[in-house]
């Protein structure tokens, strides 16, 4: 990223006045500057016809209808703001919301939080290292299908992972586990020597058992098993960017 002066507009949606107060005070501690906008869900949905929103917060005390619509506006803006909700743990989450918040207990935690959508929503740059061209294709395809906002390049071989990694500025990689030259093991250990803060996903046509207990491998931040799908990989990037299922 360049040095300029970075901004994000928030919505917050459903939340009450004392809650709503937290988050706005949550939002002018943010790394970055946070225009704050809330409301209900009609006052939402006007300001989403407005445009300009980066991301929005819906409370879990707004309800199921209002949350629909909501996200049904947002998803008909061009270009879509990550939506996401706050929810306590064992919550039902809502259909298309691109992951899911803990809530908040204080203007502190608020914060956090809000760093999380901030990440969320800054350009990431991305690496898929694999030799077979219709892997790196799927992969690809699906990540910039994303409504993340990810710059994605792609390595056919070990040594152009290694080189690229050291030239770019890569915050996450999608690695073959079995690639000419140094299998994947083996460049997860050169990325993490070189690159400790680089997140790593190890694919592989086989369940890689053992994996958490194996030196090196262990430090991968997901695994995915040959043939996955786009959810698959949409969870790995919720995992990546700190966004969490309710269980």
């Amino acid at each position: 990223m360049s040095g300029d002066l970075v901004s994000l507009h928030m919505l917050l949606v459903g939340a009450a006045p004392a809650d709503e107060d937290m988050w706005r005070e949550g939002a002018t501690q943010a790394s970055v500057p946070i225009a704050f906008t809330s409301g209900d869900a009609s006052a939402a949905k006007v300001a989403l016809r407005r445009g300009g929103m980066d991301f929005c917060v819906l409370v879990s005390a707004l309800d199921d209808i209002d949350k629909a619509s909501v996200i049904k506006a947002a998803l008909a803006r061009r270009p879509v703001p990550l939506i996401f909700a706050s929810a306590p743990r064992g919550s039902v989450r809502p259909d298309n919301v691109n992951g899911v918040l803990p809530v908040p207990a204080d203007a502190g935690e608020a914060r956090k939080i809000l760093e999380i959508c901030v990440r969320a929503r800054m350009p990431t740059q991305v690496l898929v290292a694999a030799d077979s061209d219709s892997l790196r294709g799927v992969v690809r395809k699906t990540l910039v299908a994303s409504h993340f906002d990810l710059d994605v390049h792609e390595a056919a071989d070990s040594a152009d992972t290694l080189n690229r990694l050291r030239k770019g500025s890569f915050g996450l990689v999608f690695l073959d586990s079995n690639m000419p030259g140094l299998n994947g093991a083996d460049i997860l250990r050169g990325i993490k020597r070189e690159r400790p803060n680089v997140a790593i996903v190890m694919m592989s046509s086989a369940l890689m058992r053992g994996a958490p207990d194996r030196p090196h491998v262990s430090d991968a931040l997901a695994f995915l098993k040959k043939p996955f799908y786009p959810a698959d990989v949409d969870a790995v990037l919720e995992r990546y960017f700190g966004l969490s299922e309710s269980d």
